[in-house]
């Protein structure tokens, strides 16, 4: 064997762990926001973290949405809650989530008596069809949500953000 050849072998060793290296520290901003893509979530894995064994009803909460999106960059929702909004009884935060997406939680609103009703308005971004929940938190502790199936059909969050 001779030098140039010896050379060429460490050289080429190196730059595949250099890769490794590369794709291990890509990697690492994924595994911190807890990026989960690819797999779809079921409702038990999207509610629990933030439920925790709370009581759950399935009632009181409306998403008003697009059925299908032609863009999934930036989908409207409404969600609504029927809730007296008074000091004693009043939603303290509302979080939609996505089954899809690569964060879960697309955004949480914090209420309260203040804000006199219940409605939240936005936009979100959406990784392709799935199911999305809009989870609320009323005052006393106890959780409501609603879910709805929405198509998309050009997937926003394809590059993980």
């Amino acid at each position: 064997m001779t030098l140039v050849q010896t050379s060429r072998r460490v050289w080429l060793r190196h730059s595949a762990r250099l890769g490794l290296a590369w794709a291990a520290v890509q990697a690492w901003p994924a595994r911190a926001q807890k990026m989960e893509s690819g797999q779809l979530k079921t409702l038990a894995e999207m509610i629990e973290p933030i439920t925790q064994g709370a009581p759950l009803l399935a009632q009181g909460v409306s998403i008003t949405a697009p059925i299908l999106a032609d863009n999934g960059s930036l989908v409207p929702m409404t969600v609504q809650v029927q809730s007296p909004m008074t000091a004693a009884d009043h939603v303290s935060h509302v979080y939609l989530l996505s089954q899809r997406n690569p964060v879960t939680r697309m955004a949480v609103f914090t209420l309260g008596p203040w804000n006199g009703r219940a409605e939240v308005s936005t936009r979100v971004r959406l990784a392709g069809s799935q199911v999305v929940v809009a989870l609320v938190r009323l005052s006393n502790g106890e959780f409501r949500y609603a879910q709805m199936d929405m198509i998309v059909t050009e997937s926003a969050c394809v590059d993980a953000s």
